[in-house]
């Protein structure tokens, strides 16, 4: 893998290194789709996108590798044709959106609850490092992990311990068939049917709740589908119009979020709520879109960040200011001083001279 591109990247890591000053600091930057997302960026840009292309793809074992700077779209079109993909369902906030910032941001769309996050279909990634160095983990096999997991803790660190060179992925197959429901039901009745539905067994891949709407996904072999169906009642959506709900809902682009974007310009802020999934509903101010099963609730309110984060908390979950033109409060939920060391160590043993996307994750580190 040591091609003129990495090259130019290792000689930018080794000059940002030899200056030893703060304005040596390295923004890495893929599509620059995501540049709104955690703390500002700081530093001259890295650029992956020349690190690019499809290195291995094997249909049969599921598994694909891809250099950082692959378009997300390319990748996701290579699999498509052998009917393939990502079963994380990562979001596409615009084009231009690569393989690197998929997996340095960790997010994953509407098919988390039932399929997993984006670490876990991480089988093994390239990273340079802080010394400029070219370090390999994981492999390109499902088992294949010995010891501590690298691979798995880079995705959704933000490019603060290293830049992803490659990444080895395990994919899914498509589902054969597909069926949107519709119910009507308030909140905490809609929170109590996917606790009850997520107890069964239920071909359910994604679910949301918004304005006294329940929307349930169901995916998998069409006889299983056809009868989670009958089961489950409510009322069936046409494919199109429920392909075009899910889609932008996966990236973003539906009614909720459309009138958050508004609402953030305005000063309100966005707020991604982890909870467990049988938390009642909290008593916050502001327009709620339920996902994952209610462990992923969407807030757009303009309460203050610390009571957002407490009710979180009291709920058992935590809070991230997902969005929002005043971040004063910090993206992230603050750290106890025992993660925050880890944090630390971690940081100095990857990144020691603190080159990388420095302040991206939390301030200081």
């Amino acid at each position: 893998m040591r091609d003129a591109a990495l090259a130019r990247l290792v000689d930018q890591v080794q000059s940002a290194r030899a200056q030893k000053s703060e304005k040596a600091a390295l923004a890495i930057r893929g599509g620059a789709t995501k540049l709104w997302y955690g703390e500002a960026e700081r530093g001259q840009p890295l650029e992956t996108k020349a690190l690019a292309g499809i290195s291995s793809y094997e249909p049969s074992e599921l598994v694909v590798s891809a250099r950082a700077g692959t378009p997300l779209a390319e990748l996701e079109a290579v699999l498509a044709e052998s009917g393939q993909c990502l079963p994380f369902e990562p979001p596409r906030f615009g084009e231009g959106g690569t393989v690197g910032g998929m997996v340095a941001a960790g997010l994953a769309g509407p098919a988390r609850a039932a399929c997993g996050s984006v670490r876990d279909y991480v089988l093994g990634l390239t990273l340079l490092n802080g010394r400029a160095e070219v370090l390999s983990f994981g492999g390109q096999v499902i088992k294949n992990v010995a010891g501590y997991d690298v691979s798995r803790l880079i995705a959704g660190s933000l490019g603060i311990l290293g830049l992803i060179c490659e990444v080895s992925l395990k994919v899914m197959p498509r589902a054969s068939a597909t069926a949107t429901l519709r119910f009507e039901l308030d909140q905490a009745m809609a929170l109590r049917r996917l606790n009850e539905w997520g107890g069964q067994p239920l071909p359910i891949s994604a679910g949301a709740w918004w304005e006294g709407m329940l929307v349930v996904r169901l995916s998998g072999a069409a006889a299983a589908v056809q009868a989670a169906g009958k089961k489950l009642g409510g009322e069936v959506i046409d494919e199109p119009l429920a392909g075009s709900f899910w889609s932008g809902l996966r990236d973003q682009r539906d009614e909720f979020f459309v009138g958050a974007a508004r609402a953030v310009e305005a000063g309100a802020a966005l707020w991604r709520l982890g909870l467990p999934q049988t938390a009642p509903p909290l008593a916050l101010s502001g327009e709620l879109l339920v996902e994952w099963g209610g462990a992923q609730r969407w807030l757009c309110t303009s309460a203050p960040a610390g009571v957002v984060r407490e009710a979180a908390h009291a709920a058992g979950g935590h809070a991230t200011l997902f969005r929002a033109r005043d971040k004063s409060a910090g993206v992230f939920t603050p750290l106890s001083p025992a993660l925050e060391r880890i944090h630390r160590q971690l940081k100095l043993a990857f990144d020691p001279d603190g080159l990388f996307n420095p302040g991206r994750l939390y301030r200081g580190l």
